[in-house]
């Protein structure tokens, strides 16, 4: 596994952390991975992933702008099921 795809599974699993965290009410918890998964955002060589990752990379910092915690959830949930998709391909 490249390093690039080892960030994007990690991103993934900090995003599906996020999801549980607001379904599950625990918003600090949600807060937490959201900045580990900002974080390993900024590590990502991102002239290597495929056009269509980097638009949905393009959209994470922008997710905890929204009202609906419900929302935020399904998109977090969303996206980490794109990046692992994405990180176990070969």
């Amino acid at each position: 596994m490249t390093e690039n795809k080892l960030i994007i599974a990690s991103m993934a699993m900090d995003l599906k952390r996020v999801a549980l965290g607001f379904h599950y009410g625990s918003h600090a918890t949600a807060q937490r991975f959201f900045g580990e998964a900002l974080k390993r955002s900024g590590e990502l060589n991102k002239g290597d992933v495929k056009p269509y990752l980097r638009k949905f990379l393009s959209k994470i910092p922008k997710l905890l702008d929204q009202k609906d915690n419900m929302q935020i959830s399904e998109d977090a949930l969303m996206y980490s099921t794109i990046f692992q998709n994405y990180a176990l391909q070969k």
